[in-house]
């Protein structure tokens, strides 16, 4: 275990590929060797009624994922009502999202843990303003990246593509996480051998199609530095 803190960043195919059910299943099983690990979801376009107020279900998954609580500020510094790519979401918010601001709420979580798992939205280039990328945050953070690939028709091209883009960017891909996201997909398994085969990057786990998966029940190995 390493006595730093240390940041994961998990970022997906495209979007509904469940990068928070993995980025869960990757906390709880973070937990068993870092005492104190936390979720960060920079920006959460789309939010649900609780209580008295609006929060992201993704945050919320997160949150019950961590060891540790954390300002809302920090987990979860951008949270925008509309359920669009983070750039336009903030446009019609009347706001504009930058990197610098979700880096410095990401260098304050890690304060708080050994390990600061942060989720991305959409895949890897989604804009968050005119020029700047959820890519660029990870850059910044010098992030290893774990890539879920949502197993479905055109996966290949997607997860090959991403890999690309995550290694011209400069960064680790520390591994990718298989998740069947279609019931009815055809020849699953020759896509994943494929995979295996192609990208320069270990399995940590293969999700099977579940109505309602639990995070605390899905086994997914760790990329090997953060064991």
């Amino acid at each position: 275990m390493a006595s730093e803190p240390r940041s994961l960043f998990v970022t997906g195919t495209d979007t509904g590929v469940g990068k928070t059910l993995v980025s869960a299943a990757m906390l709880h099983a973070l937990a068993r060797h870092h005492p104190r690990v936390v979720g960060m979801k920079p920006v959460a376009a789309g939010l649900v009624r609780r209580g008295e107020g609006w929060i992201s279900e993704d945050v919320l998954a997160l949150r019950a994922a961590s060891t540790v609580a954390v300002p809302p500020a920090l987990d979860n510094p951008v949270a925008l009502p509309e359920p669009w790519s983070p750039h336009l979401a903030a446009a019609r918010a009347g706001r504009r999202i930058t990197v610098a601001e979700l880096l410095a709420a990401q260098r304050a979580l890690l304060a708080y843990a050994e390990v600061v798992l942060v989720e991305g939205a959409g895949g890897w280039r989604v804009p968050i303003n005119d020029t700047e990328t959820l890519a660029d945050l990870a850059v910044a953070m010098a992030a290893p990246v774990v890539l879920v690939v949502g197993l479905r028709l055109g996966c290949l091209n997607h997860a090959l593509l991403s890999a690309e883009a995550i290694q011209a960017d400069g960064l680790r891909l520390a591994g990718w996480v298989a998740n069947s996201i279609d019931p009815a997909m055809q020849c699953r398994d020759g896509n994943i051998a494929t995979l295996q085969r192609r990208l320069a990057a270990p399995l940590l786990g293969v999700l099977p199609w579940l109505d309602a998966p639990d995070p605390r029940s899905i086994e997914l190995q760790l990329p090997e530095d953060f064991r």
